[in-house]
């Protein structure tokens, strides 16, 4: 029910296939949730949880969170961390990678060992 015209860039084609999947998908009650022990999260309420209590994220640690989330076991490199969490055309310094992770691990408390450091590379999400 949409078209892209060319030339188009592959995030733009991502978005616009992630709107119609949201169309499609909003009569539907089921609920996409990740949980290890205490820690639940539903991405599809953006709802972060430890012990049943609500953890207060900002958007941008959500955001990192569930993609550290939906790539576990993955080591993911500091590039591809800002590209994809803050997009292609992100030119601030990368420092506010470290940033983000350090406030995220602090909100997680005792599930903070969660993100492992992948020194030189970037980050991993371990949940064994």
């Amino acid at each position: 029910d949409d078209y892209v015209v060319k030339p188009f860039s592959p995030k733009v084609l991502m978005l616009k296939m992630d709107a119609i999947l949201k169309r499609i998908h909003k009569g539907s009650s089921d609920h996409d949730i990740f949980t290890h022990e205490g820690l639940s999260v539903d991405f599809t309420a953006r709802v972060v949880k430890i012990d049943e209590k609500i953890v207060d994220l900002t958007p941008k640690e959500v955001e990192l969170l569930f993609y550290l989330i939906k790539n576990k076991g993955i080591a993911l490199t500091r590039e591809k961390l800002i590209c994809e969490v803050w997009g292609y055309d992100f030119y601030k310094d990368d420092r506010t990678l470290d940033t983000h992770i350090k406030l995220l691990r602090k909100s997680l408390g005792n599930y903070s060992s969660l993100i492992t450091t992948l020194r030189g590379v970037g980050y991993r999400f371990d949940c064994n």
